[in-house]
């Protein structure tokens, strides 16, 4: 790995130099009850999904919404208490250690405080029981190094949270959360780093030698901003789907891959990928992408701020986006289950006329009513305000 400051554009392009059966080689007991995601399998979501960010929701510490701080993200307490919502996945962030375990954090730096200095340290450059050493420990009687966070604008604060719990690697979050709790694993690359071929496949192969042991039959999404990764774990194994990472054109990056939907199409075309996860604000910005993306059979899932906004949740759900990870478990899962998803059990026909009678004035009431023309103007009022 070199650890220079040149932007993943310059990655060689290494799918090549994977064998056609290498996932047969790498695993040779794979999860008896998976299911074929292969692109020959017709790969589709079959409902609108709620996917919980980093679990309940990512910390913003400097934010004064206590949402934002209320249980620290991408920990096993966040992850379970997702579970109580109707939240069909977790997304989170694994990386791996210098030791060659895979873990949960999202930052490629864990910052620390000692003795009045602060210290930043690669979290790939650790090993495993100096990563574990950070923060709330398993064992009461011990303390952890402090843990602080740097800001988007620089400023270094102390991760405080309501709810604290300790860091994780893959295999407890594996062993300790709702097993019907699907995850959305990302697989975490450093933009500022180029990654060579060998490492690139090394890690891989750690995080997907931990999801075949313990998936068992959870539901499981890889998804990756890292053009080469998401190539490469779908050139390593074909069980579960693939989607591409994308910012959607809201930030521009060396590589043009990852500048526009339409490059992510691209990706997702040539590498057998199963769907895009696009900032909502890219979809927004060029809502004509959507239909390119269906008529490429791909799916496409949202992440965002706005998605933390229920009228913007319901707009994506028109214009056939098949889910959204968002922050807000709690508001969000109410509000789908009030626009969108429809009651179920095995009912009488009085029974049924009455409810679809009462379903009627509810849906009056909870869902704004849209001519496609109607529909055609918001998304471009959207697509016009986004871009002030």
């Amino acid at each position: 790995m070199a650890l220079k400051a040149v932007h993943v554009s310059d990655v060689p392009n290494i799918i090549d130099q994977v064998t056609e059966n290498a996932s047969l080689s790498l695993f040779s007991t794979r999860c008896a009850n998976g299911v074929d995601f292969s692109r020959t399998a017709s790969f589709k979501i079959p409902k609108f999904l709620v996917i919980g960010h980093r679990g309940s929701g990512m910390n913003l510490l400097q934010s004064s919404d206590m949402r934002m701080r209320a249980i620290k993200e991408n920990s096993i307490l966040s992850f379970n208490t997702a579970a109580n919502f109707p939240v069909d996945f977790i997304e989170f962030d694994v990386q791996v250690t210098k030791d060659g375990c895979p873990v949960i954090f999202h930052d490629n730096f864990i910052l620390s405080e000692e003795n009045g200095s602060i210290f930043e340290r690669r979290l790939t450059e650790l090993t495993l029981s100096e990563f574990l050493c950070y923060g709330l420990q398993k064992e009461p009687e011990k303390n952890g190094k402090t843990l602080l966070r740097k800001t988007k604008d620089g400023k270094i604060v102390k991760w405080n949270v309501e709810s604290d719990d300790s860091l994780c690697t893959l295999q407890e979050a594996f062993q300790k959360v709702e097993p019907t709790l699907g995850f959305n694993i990302e697989l975490k690359f450093d933009d500022n780093i180029v990654y060579q071929p060998d490492h690139l496949i090394h890690v891989l192969q750690l995080i997907l030698q931990v999801v075949f042991e313990y998936a068992k039959d959870r539901p499981i999404i890889f998804s990756s901003f890292h053009p080469d990764a998401v190539l490469l774990v779908r050139k390593l194994q074909s069980t579960y789907p693939v989607f591409f990472l994308t910012n959607g054109g809201c930030e521009i990056y060396y590589d043009v891959r990852r500048n526009s939907l339409e490059e992510a199409i691209k990706v997702c075309l040539e590498g057998g990928l199963q769907g895009i996860v696009s900032e909502v604000k890219g979809v927004f910005r060029n809502p004509g992408a959507v239909t390119k993306i269906k008529e490429a059979k791909l799916s496409l899932l949202t992440y965002g701020k706005l998605n933390n906004v229920a009228e913007a949740v319901y707009m994506q759900h028109l214009m056939g986006i098949e889910g959204v990870i968002v922050d807000l478990v709690q508001e969000i899962t109410e509000a789908v289950t009030e626009m969108i998803k429809k009651p179920s059990k095995a009912i009488g026909e009085e029974e049924e006329s009455l409810i679809s009678e009462v379903d009627m004035v509810v849906e009056a009431k909870t869902k704004p009513q849209f001519s496609p023309r109607e529909l055609s103007f918001l998304l471009k009022l959207i697509s016009e305000l986004i871009q002030l």
